[in-house]
């Protein structure tokens, strides 16, 4: 069939319509697809942003945690330890303190070697000292507190049993004073010999001095020998006048006959 020319190109303006649908169906599907991308990129930046100030808020929230725990630790570090039912001077004695962990039976065998006292006496002294007040010994906190005060003290004590060690750690001390003093005055020892003796006391009495605490700088020590030894040579030059020119009891002079 022969087609004639003039005949309109149906064929040609359908090609066109359908170009013209796709091409207008491609518009719509790229609008469409913009859109999309621009809902996406908006759903994804949201995330992200929240990510980020969940991220800038987490080291807030662990910096103020960490400021609340150093308050916490400070506070706690500000406080001082408390023991219930223990008295706050108790808890603030610090004597002793060289020897703790030592055992009872270890201090006593030294102070045996070089003293007449024992180490119950030796701490109760030492604590009837400190805790003198106005009106007298407290010898019912010292007993009751004796295991917190003294290290190598593991029972607590009466105060019968506190007064009763007090008092012979005084007996002996008498003792000792009038036995040493003799000695001293009876010229057995020379000079000499005395000095040493008085060394060998003074070093025993700063020993424990020090166990107990008390800090003795060199000038001290020395200054303390000194003294002690200046003491000893008139004690003992006043008792040779005494032994041969006075009574000992009334102090009346004594002839050669007598």
């Amino acid at each position: 069939m022969v087609r004639d020319p003039d005949e309109p190109q149906v064929t040609s303006s359908l090609e066109d319509e359908v170009d013209t649908d796709e091409r207008a169906a491609d518009d719509d599907a790229t609008d469409d697809a913009d859109a999309a991308d621009e809902e996406a990129a908006a759903e994804s930046a949201a995330p992200a942003g929240a990510t980020a100030d969940a991220a800038q808020a987490e080291p807030d929230t662990e910096a103020a945690e960490e400021e609340t725990d150093a308050s916490d630790d400070s506070a706690a570090a500000d406080e001082p330890d408390h023991q219930p039912g223990v008295p706050s001077d108790v808890q603030k004695y610090d004597r002793f303190k060289k020897v703790d962990g030592s055992q009872y039976d270890r201090v006593n065998e030294f102070l045996r070697d070089r003293t007449y006292i024992t180490a119950r006496e030796w701490a109760i002294a030492r604590l009837c000292s400190d805790f003198r007040t106005e009106t007298g010994v407290e010898m019912t906190k010292i007993g009751e507190n004796l295991p917190e005060l003294v290290p190598f003290m593991t029972d607590t004590y009466t105060p019968q049993a506190v007064n009763q060690a007090r008092s012979s750690f005084e007996d002996k001390v008498r003792t000792a004073g009038a036995t040493f003093l003799y000695g001293a005055m009876s010229d057995f020892f020379t000079a000499e010999e005395l000095d040493d003796v008085m060394y060998e006391a003074t070093e025993v009495a700063k020993f424990l001095l020090e166990v107990e605490g008390v800090e003795l700088s060199v000038e001290d020590e020395l200054e303390a020998e000194d003294r002690i030894s200046a003491v000893m040579r008139e004690v003992r030059s006043s008792s040779a006048e005494l032994r041969h020119e006075r009574c000992p009891e009334c102090g009346a002079e004594l002839s050669g006959g007598d």
